[in-house]
């Protein structure tokens, strides 16, 4: 129940186009405080756990199910939700409210709770809840089960069996094509899959971006380096981070861009203690016969790798001007793919500027 809440609230708020924290951020701060993921909160914790994820807003609640009134044939319960809103900067509660109903009307009562705890806490983004619940359809209760105890479960089989189905319960909820998508990617390795479902996941899902960064990953996997390219320009345009960079000149390196080097210049600007970017950006300029700046990436690689073998091997190539030859097995795809995808810094720069922004 827990998850499926709060899974319900970071869709609309996303969808809304608010700006959410990530679960994996929410999750990692509330165990550095060790508190339980699921544990009753008071307005002082949730407070606190906002302000360590740079959070304007919180939105907190507890749920509660009580047996069926006697006499009531069919149902499984009756299902109460409370609902907090808090205003972090301002240090003041802008709202709390109670909706209940029928335990097997979850998702309607999740979309109830998301339209007024939206409205409370960005009126500018409110609309009706005819408007509300039409742009976010209801998830039927079957597929939102499977979804949820997908997202529980901890063997990969039995996960992927229970998103499955979630997915072909419900073809319009997008939140377990992007679980698909990740476990297909990462722990089955069964790239094409992975980015068939990747590719399902709706813009307004707070997903969105990271399933763009995996979907790249999925496309450089199995050579479709054209797609993954212009799958990773739509992000880098939005999201200039490093790893998304990077990946871009991995693709643009193998479409023998030359305008690859430069992207990957742009990724050290924003991490120059990463090895890998030095790597990949001396491995481009090489592969352009740029020996001596290739040699200075390389040297860079290996102050801050210093074990790197392929490093060694390509800056005694490029000291030895020895140009790239295509097919070379000891020296063809040696670029470094990053896999692991992060928006909470460029989150909370987003989040500092909003202010200013709505000023």
């Amino acid at each position: 129940m827990g998850y499926s809440l709060g899974e319900a609230l970071l869709r609309s708020f996303s969808a809304a186009g608010a700006t959410v924290v990530p679960p994996q951020d929410r999750d990692q701060v509330l165990s550095e405080m060790g508190v339980a993921k699921f544990a009753l909160l008071t307005r002082a914790s949730a407070m606190e756990i906002a302000v360590n994820l740079n959070a304007s807003q919180v939105v907190y609640g507890e749920f509660e199910v009580k047996p069926a009134p006697a006499g009531t044939s069919g149902s499984k319960g009756v299902l109460s939700l409370t609902c907090h809103v808090v205003d972090v900067r301002r240090v003041r509660r802008l709202g709390a409210f109670q909706e209940s109903g029928p335990l097997e009307e979850l998702s309607s009562l999740q979309q109830l709770v998301s339209w007024k705890a939206l409205g409370v806490a960005m009126p500018r983004l409110a609309v009706t809840e005819e408007e509300f619940r039409r742009s976010n359809p209801a998830v039927r209760l079957d597929a939102l089960e499977s979804y949820v105890r997908g997202l529980m479960a901890t063997a990969p089989d039995q996960k992927h069996k229970l998103l499955a189905t979630a997915a072909r319960l419900a073809p319009g909820f997008s939140a377990p094509c992007f679980e698909l998508g990740r476990l297909n990617l990462f722990a089955l390795k069964n790239y094409p899959a992975a980015a068939e479902w990747l590719q399902k996941v709706a813009s307004t899902d707070f997903h969105y971006r990271e399933a763009l960064f995996y979907l790249g990953v999925a496309r450089l996997r199995t050579g479709e380096f054209q797609a993954a390219a212009e799958v990773l320009r739509k992000l880098a345009d939005e999201v200039p981070l490093p790893e998304v960079l990077n990946n871009l000149g991995v693709a643009r390196t193998r479409l023998n861009d030359p305008a690859a080097a430069e992207l990957f210049r742009k990724a050290i600007e924003s991490n120059p203690s990463d090895p890998d970017l030095h790597f990949n950006a001396g491995y481009a300029l090489w592969r352009q016969s740029a020996f001596a700046d290739a040699v200075e990436e390389f040297r860079a690689s290996l102050q801050r790798h210093p074990e790197d073998e392929s490093a060694t091997l390509m800056l005694g190539r490029c000291l030895k001007q020895q140009p790239y030859r295509a097919g070379d097995l000891k020296t063809e795809g040696l670029e470094r793919v990053k896999t692991e995808y992060n928006e909470s810094a460029w989150l909370a720069l987003k989040a500092m500027m909003a202010p200013k922004q709505e000023r």
